[in-house]
């Protein structure tokens, strides 16, 4: 696919809105507008971020919606991407085939996916806040279903621009 993959040094942890956001931001900062990036746009390839371990999601005093730590990872991921034109999209999933009580791995955003959440009706802040990632996903249908995989390693981001 022409893809140049980069495997981060480091474990991905914290708090999954936050490690989202900052992931976002980073591929943003590192493709160019045109979704090449800035290094050499005569002869650079399309890149390949991979990012492995688990964030966690510290619930506040009422009930939490549905979702998981990925789904929450790609939601506070979509809102920094939202409108970006730069050809950036990424996936949170944990590699058992599913994120907290659901029947998604994750999901895969983009800047369209915040906006499109919207359109069908969510309030994605709202639905981040509460830490209800699922139903803003679901509504933009961003989730991953791939099934049960049967083996359960740790989280994995991808970024592609």
């Amino acid at each position: 696919a022409g893809l140049k993959p980069e495997v981060a040094a480091e474990a991905l942890a914290g708090e999954a809105a936050a490690a989202g956001a900052r992931l976002a931001a980073f591929l943003l900062q590192n493709c160019g507008r045109s979704g090449i990036p800035q290094q050499d746009t005569a002869h650079a390839r399309r890149r390949c971020f991979i990012w492995g371990g688990e964030t966690t999601v510290t619930l506040g005093a009422e009930a939490p919606g549905l979702g998981g730590r990925c789904q929450e990872l790609a939601l506070a991921a979509a809102r920094t991407l939202d409108g970006s034109t730069a050809g950036v999209a990424l996936l949170a999933a944990g590699t058992d085939g599913r994120d907290g009580p659901t029947d998604a791995a994750g999901a895969i955003v983009d800047g369209a996916t915040w906006a499109a959440a919207t359109v069908a009706g969510r309030d994605p802040a709202r639905d981040l806040r509460a830490h209800d990632a699922y139903r803003s996903l679901d509504a933009a249908a961003a989730l991953l279903r791939p099934g049960l995989s049967g083996t359960n390693v740790m989280d994995v981001v991808i970024g592609i621009c």
